[in-house]
């Protein structure tokens, strides 16, 4: 079994996934169908005077009642928990010994305030020099923040194979890991492998940043409501956060060794523009290119994909761009497409990664899940949303969308087993 260029189709056998709705595929996928928020009030941290006080916060049960974790420490244990689940239902290898290497896709790290803060009290001088000082002696810190810990952490508990890869495109993270894992398999480096996207950002450092950016919803009041990907009165997007992990294999390795096939990930397209840091450039060149060209690698013509999977994030601007760009890939005739932010929130790093997993599951179970929130429809926006309610229907080819910042942009095709 080859693609239209001669390459082994990459399968999908295992599916992993936690976000604010809760941990598991199949606690996700229920509450999404049905419609429900994970948008809550922040409570790790105090929000007095901010701007934004709501996130899609994933509370992991180990720091209860303690000190909240850092970004690293949350994206370790958010992909730990879904790389689990997806290698566990592939049915791979055994226990820490993946026959493949890991490919994680995961935001910048740094240390964060409250860790300044600490070594600022530790040298008594609030100075880079002086801190820098006082993290002499601190493996921790040096292997987490200066040498990739996080991957060669999960590498050694999963026993993957090789240097793990760690990797960040912005919001289009998590969709480039599937990429490099795909275009591994293809290139016949290895038949299996692990591609994760997490992200653990909900942090006061970032939600300022993001808030001076006048990226963020302040709809605090109601914050079941704040997402509204592709409404009228949409005003910036929710952070959020969460993990997913797919497990890939060359078809055929799976196939022979009885493994159940969930889809495939048929076509994989990026295009940059080096417009803004933030925004895109108005000509749409670059998400009309990232989709024609994962069309392209996928061997289909626009008419062939059943539902995109919109990368939607609720503001002014990104919601305007998606509209243009699918009017000028699929014409008149666009599909459906719905954003799964609207209830999950931007999961960031970890979105492309967990939109591909919801949209092989939408082929799954050929339902297509809702836009919620959309109580006014935004006259500029001329797609069907899929708005409030999940509906049924035939979907054989699904396109996912992950525009990132900075002009970062991956699409990715994923499709049902051949018959």
């Amino acid at each position: 079994m080859r693609d239209h260029l001669g390459r082994p189709l990459v399968a999908v056998t295992g599916i992993g996934a936690v976000t604010s709705l809760g941990f598991g595929v199949q606690d996700n996928w229920s509450r999404l169908l049905s419609g429900q928020s994970g948008i809550r009030h922040i409570t790790r941290f105090p929000t007095d005077h901010l701007k934004t006080t709501i996130a899609g916060c994933v509370d992991l049960p180990e720091e209860k009642g303690g000190e909240p974790f850092t970004s690293p420490v949350r994206v370790e244990r958010m992909a730990s928990f879904a790389m689990e689940e997806a290698v566990a239902a592939a049915s791979i290898g055994s226990k820490g010994n993946f026959p493949g290497p890991l490919f994680l896709g995961m935001p910048p790290v740094e240390l964060e305030w409250p860790d300044r803060f600490a070594l600022a009290r530790q040298a008594g001088d609030p100075s880079y020099a002086a801190m820098v000082e006082a993290t002499a002696g601190r493996r921790d810190i040096y292997e987490t923040y200066l040498f990739g810990g996080v991957g060669e952490r999960l590498a050694a508990r999963f026993g993957t194979r090789g240097a793990p890869i760690s990797l960040t495109t912005a919001c289009a993270t998590g969709a480039s890991a599937i990429q490099l894992g795909v275009e591994a398999i293809q290139r016949g480096e290895c038949t299996a492998c692990i591609a994760v996207g997490a992200d653990g950002s909900v942090h006061a450092e970032a939600l300022i940043r993001f808030s001076l950016l006048s990226a963020l919803s302040t709809r605090n009041e109601e914050p079941e409501k704040a997402s509204r990907p592709f409404e009228k009165n949409r005003a910036g997007f929710v952070m959020a956060e969460g993990a997913a992990t797919l497990v890939l294999e060359d078809y055929e390795a799976a196939k022979a060794r009885g493994a159940t096939i969930i889809g495939l990930v048929s076509g994989c397209g990026e295009r940059a523009d080096n417009f803004h840091r933030t925004r895109s450039n108005p000509d749409g060149r670059a998400i009309v290119g990232a989709m024609k060209n994962a069309l392209d690698d996928a061997g289909l013509a626009p008419g062939a994909i059943s539902y995109v999977n919109g990368h939607g994030t609720g503001t002014p601007e990104n919601d305007k761009m998606e509209n243009f760009g699918m009017r000028a890939v699929f014409g008149e005739n666009a599909p459906p497409i719905s954003s799964n932010k609207s209830m999950i929130g931007h999961t960031l790093s970890a979105a492309g990664a967990l939109e591909a997993a919801f949209s092989l599951l939408t082929i799954r179970d050929q339902r297509l899940p809702p836009t919620i929130n959309h109580d006014e429809p935004d006259p500029t926006i001329t797609l069907d949303v899929v708005p409030n309610v999940a509906r049924d229907a035939s979907v054989k080819h699904v396109l996912s969308n992950s525009f990132g910042f900075g002009g970062q942009n991956v699409c990715l095709v994923l499709s049902g087993e051949p018959a």
